[in-house]
């Protein structure tokens, strides 16, 4: 596994309503939206020296997602950036965390499908774990592609950062039972949406190109890499793009808030081979780090 046990977070402190409780305290009740339904909506916010890398994205994009799925009484964003504060000084935590923001939908009075049951408000999570990159960035990845579609907005809207993550867990299954890091994740029409944890790049002769944000999420790190791309003269473009162009492409590289840019060394046993000498990736990686004070938050 990537990811391991880390004993600094035996003790963690996890903020659960509108309290702080000890890890092993800290539950929701078995009428909970997230137990009912996965009825949530979540973001993932990595916390640097310098701050909390772009806090207000994260949440407006939660505000959108817990609006498309019609949730009430959802908490201010004074509320939850004040629960963020109060959870990273209980655990003394001011780098090398990731935050896991959870906003369920609430309590229901009775087990149910029905909104209508849920009359408590919604229910924010904040779980700050001691966690670096989760990828190693220097050695990359290894992925292959999964028979597990990524769902388009005639499904259900990748735009809703929502944690009904089934079809990303059995691609995920189906990347570990093939002894790589990631799978990799078509759209309906057979194109490349993304992996089942990050969104993808890929670069050809000096360009950079990613998929549509259709059946991919509209990740946040997406989003930075392709504003620091045209603010700085990169020619980039979303298309559409096949598994071929990515078998050929010059360099592949993953996006995402667990692991910043992640190359990626091999397709479905195909390595990417650098024809072009090209190095975007690791200049991206630079503008990025040069830029994260102008987007981090200090709380």
């Amino acid at each position: 596994m990537l990811q391991k046990y880390n004993p600094k977070n035996e003790n963690i402190q996890v903020w659960v309503g509108d309290q702080l409780y000890h890890r092993n305290e800290a539950k929701v009740s078995v009428f909970d939206s997230s137990v009912q339904g996965g009825d949530t909506v979540w973001e993932g916010v990595r916390v640097y020296k310098e701050g909390l890398l772009h806090l207000d994205r994260h949440i407006d994009r939660m505000f959108e997602s817990a609006k498309a799925l019609a949730f009430d009484h959802v908490p201010t964003r004074d509320f939850i950036k004040n629960a963020i504060k109060q959870t990273l000084k209980a655990n003394g935590q001011e780098e090398n965390t990731l935050i896991r923001l959870t906003l369920s939908r609430g309590e229901k009075i009775t087990s149910g499908m029905d909104p209508r049951l849920n009359q408590k408000g919604s229910c924010l999570i904040v779980l700050a774990e001691w966690k670096p990159l989760v990828y190693d960035n220097a050695s990359g990845i290894k992925v292959v592609t999964s028979t597990q579609r990524r769902n388009g907005p005639q499904f259900l809207d990748s735009k809703i950062h929502h944690s009904n993550l089934l079809n990303n867990i059995l691609a995920k299954i189906q990347a570990n039972i093939a002894g790589v890091d990631a799978g990799i994740m078509l759209d309906e029409r057979g194109f490349v949406a993304e992996l089942n944890d990050t969104n993808l790049f890929m670069v050809k002769n000096g360009k950079l190109f990613t998929p549509f944000a259709n059946a991919c999420l509209h990740g946040i790190t997406r989003g930075f890499v392709l504003e620091l791309a045209e603010k700085n003269g990169i020619p980039s473009e979303e298309r559409n793009l096949s598994l071929v162009d990515f078998y050929n492409a010059d360099e592949v590289f993953a996006t995402g808030t667990m692991g910043e840019l992640t190359p990626v060394q091999e397709m479905d046993g195909r390595k990417i081979e650098n024809k072009s000498g090209t190095n975007l990736r690791e200049e991206l990686s630079e503008l990025m780090r040069k830029a994260r004070v102008d987007h981090c938050e200090k709380l």
